[in-house]
């Protein structure tokens, strides 16, 4: 495949993955993931059990939840009325950003060198 044939292809994982450069651009999401990794829940955790761990209103955590399930981030549980949240054991989501970065890194690499500002 060409370089530039390959540069199209990363073009295409980059449409792939702006749903999930999106969630992840959040500082507020950012801070909801980290805080949902420490609850250590396994069986997922419900809006108010997440809402009293952070900051964030009861609907501005259901609104970033939903952008996270969105992205491939987290999964949700319906059990009667409640819904918990929990992490995709999958890792979609990730696993597609992680292999977009390595793409990118990877073709970056073998770009001819090109001359920048000198230190001199």
């Amino acid at each position: 495949m060409s370089q530039r044939e390959e540069i199209e292809r990363l073009a295409e994982s980059f449409k792939q993955c702006q749903k999930i450069l999106t969630a992840l651009g959040d500082e507020n999401r950012q801070h909801l993931i980290l805080e949902m990794m420490k609850m250590d829940e396994c069986h997922g955790a419900r809006v108010g059990d997440i809402t009293v761990k952070t900051h964030l209103s009861r609907p501005a955590v259901s609104h970033h939840l939903q952008i996270l399930k969105s992205a491939g981030i987290l999964n949700v549980r319906k059990e009667g009325t409640k819904n918990f949240y929990y992490f995709d054991a999958d890792m979609k989501g990730f696993n597609i950003l992680i292999h977009m970065l390595e793409e990118a890194k990877r073709i970056a690499g073998e770009l001819p060198d090109r001359p920048g500002e000198t230190d001199g």
